[in-house]
């Protein structure tokens, strides 16, 4: 079971965090589970008791504008650098000098940047599918959705909408797989009417549809760091993966089969490699 905390950002915001303890004895650094996009801590409902048992402190945060964090007045700070600013202080605030980092997407973004902002307080990485090579066709896709969805009236309805828009990454899943999608990522209103659980202004920052992070993935070259490709993604590509090995020779990959973008970490595929690299690294 999860304790919860709410962090105050620098710039005042509330940052939800819960924060599950090790199975004792602790055998090593706290891992830090950073969420993708448009979505929150409840995509580690499942993996952080699984890290947690395997005696490390695993802490997941909603990033601000995304599920019990407030959402920010000021759209132009939706952005990864506040984001890893964001992260950084959350540590602090829990008493956590340095950490193993693992960000699905979005939050591979903010531990590329916390890396170069900070590595000191990097211990590892975990990439979930993203790198610092981005393929311009998911993210167009992603574009086509993000602040742009319709409340929905039951739960049926919600699966049946992420279905729609998340189908392409996973082909295989079933009713049961995007009910579970669906409670993750939905929030019931005062009128009982189902919304996504972010801040719709999250799609207003337009950066660079496929921006060159090289230079930011450079900061991870002395840090242990592991990949998880979805093996169907439009995100990263076998390309991408290609030139992170090019920068980052000891750089480690798994690929999960027949997952897009991104794999849950639940799979298989995913979850048996985090647990042999967590049982490498401090």
């Amino acid at each position: 079971m999860a304790s919860e905390h709410i962090v105050r950002s620098t710039d005042g915001l509330g940052l939800f965090v819960r924060d599950y303890a090790p199975l004792q004895p602790a055998l090593g650094l706290p891992v830090l589970c950073l969420h993708g996009l448009t979505r929150n801590s409840a995509d580690f409902e499942i993996v952080a008791p699984r890290i947690a048992a395997l005696g490390r402190r695993a802490i997941a945060m909603d990033v601000r504008g995304r599920g019990r964090s407030d959402w920010d007045g000021t759209p132009s700070r939706y952005t990864p650098l506040i984001y890893a600013q964001d992260a950084l202080k959350v540590l602090d605030q829990l008493g956590v000098a340095r950490a193993v980092w693992l960000g699905t997407s979005m939050g591979g973004l903010i531990t590329m940047i916390a890396a170069a902002m900070a590595p000191d307080r990097v211990e590892a990485a975990i990439l979930n599918d993203i790198g610092p090579v981005i393929d311009p066709r998911g993210l167009a896709r992603i574009a086509t959705y993000v602040g742009k969805s319709e409340p929905r009236s039951t739960w049926d309805e919600a699966a049946a909408a992420v279905a729609m828009t998340q189908s392409v990454a996973f082909p295989d899943a079933d009713a049961a797989f995007w009910h579970t999608f669906a409670r993750r990522t939905y929030r019931k209103r005062a009128d009982g009417r189902l919304e996504l659980d972010y801040d719709p202004a999250i799609a207003q920052p337009q950066p660079d549809l496929a921006p060159d992070l090289r230079p930011v993935f450079k900061a991870l070259q002395p840090i242990p760091t592991l990949v998880l490709r979805g093996g169907v993604s439009d995100i990263l590509s076998r390309e991408g993966v290609a030139e992170m090995r090019a920068l980052k020779g000891d750089l480690e990959v798994s690929e999960v089969p027949n997952v897009g973008h991104a794999p849950t970490l639940e799979e298989p595929g995913a979850w048996l490699p985090i647990v042999d690299f967590l049982a490498r690294v401090a």
